[in-house]
């Protein structure tokens, strides 16, 4: 298997594969939705910070547009501002 990650080493690699593959699925699961809470918190972070203003409602509409697309969101959302 050719390596994954140019900054680690092959055995170390395996050894992480190897762990993933045995962990049982509720814990991938687990592992996935804490890194999503993660990427929406930033994203939060970031709306709040670039649109000091913005009410909460905008703020959804905001990160709904980051996390789905403009075209996404407004197939879900609708047009509205």
């Amino acid at each position: 298997m050719s390596a994954l990650y140019s900054d680690t080493q092959p055995q170390i690699e395996r050894m992480q594969i190897e762990i993933i593959r045995r962990m049982p699925s509720w814990k991938k699961f687990a592992i996935v939705d804490d890194l999503n809470e993660t990427v929406r918190a930033f994203a939060l972070s970031g709306i709040k910070q670039s649109h000091p203003n913005a009410n909460a409602e905008q703020i959804r509409r905001l990160l709904a547009e980051r996390m789905l697309g403009t075209d996404l969101m407004h197939k879900v959302y609708g047009h509205a501002r």
